[in-house]
């Protein structure tokens, strides 16, 4: 099945921070070829620390300031009241959506701006959840990486960080009710915090201050590895098995193909 991006050299590439140039013209001074040396060392480390800072925080260093302490339905973004009904009651432990005695498990690698995964997320999944989640006969593991660009990232270190406080399925459903043109810069620091101004209960200033956490990192990290030991090539890309196994890649015809996956939870169901 496509995705929104099947390409690692793109990933990197999109990934890679932009290079600066220092431009100005140069006075004369009679000083120290050492000093002159350090000194400009030191003002391109700040200039590049400041560009890495930009990328990351969307350039909005207000928002954690002008973010709410907890998020609430009031002023929510689109889809927020329904994510809100379609979540509740519902076991979330990290990453995981589900009763833990699930006999069935999913595991869902995604994209934050993958349209493929927008599609599967807001017109399949709530379907899945509903029938399989709440009767306690599947659980789900989400994987969120981060491949097609910096909005990428940043989506994936929000979901991580909503994981700290068991709202990381929310989170990620807000979004992508609210998903925006992949690479155009839409899910900025801002939309973040939005976003989680939009889950009741989920504490905003906190989650974004650990959105580039040591935390966060790892888990990263270790999300990135276990798409290249499965040889993930695509988003979405989902496992279905017997909980406690790897379970068997579902090859979806489309983002909403719901005959293939429920086959494949059925039969994981009535698998000994």
């Amino acid at each position: 099945m496509p995705s929104g991006k099947v390409s690692k050299q793109r990933r990197r590439a999109a990934q890679a921070p932009p290079p600066v140039r220092v431009t100005g013209a140069v006075r004369r001074r009679q000083a120290s070829p050492r000093v002159l040396i350090g000194a400009g060392a030191v003002v391109i480390a700040i200039v590049v620390a400041a560009v890495l800072a930009f990328v990351f925080t969307g350039g909005s260093s207000s928002s954690v300031k002008n973010a709410p302490a907890v998020g609430s339905l009031a002023g929510a973004l689109p889809g927020a009241a329904d994510v809100e009904a379609l979540f509740k009651g519902v076991p979330q432990n990290g990453t995981t959506l589900g009763s833990p005695k699930a006999p069935v498990t999913m595991t869902e690698f995604i994209d934050l701006q993958c349209p493929y995964c927008q599609q599967f997320e807001t017109q399949l999944f709530p379907d899945i959840v509903r029938s399989y989640v709440r009767s306690g006969k599947l659980r789900v593991t989400m994987r969120p990486w981060a491949f097609i660009g910096p909005d990428s990232t940043r989506g994936q270190s929000a979901v991580l960080a909503a994981g700290a406080r068991d709202k990381s399925f929310n989170l990620a459903e807000v979004l992508y009710d609210n998903q925006g043109t992949e690479n155009t810069g839409w899910l900025d620091q801002t939309m973040v915090a939005n976003a989680a101004a939009s889950i009741p209960g989920l504490h905003v200033r906190t989650l974004l201050t650990d959105l580039g956490s040591a935390q966060v990192k790892a888990q990263a990290q270790s999300v990135d590895a276990e798409a290249t030991t499965d040889n993930i090539q695509q988003t979405p890309t989902i496992f279905v098995g017997k909980t406690g196994t790897h379970g068997r890649e579902v090859h979806l015809a489309s983002p909403t193909d719901k005959q293939a996956l429920v086959h494949a939870i059925e039969s994981a169901l009535r698998s000994g």
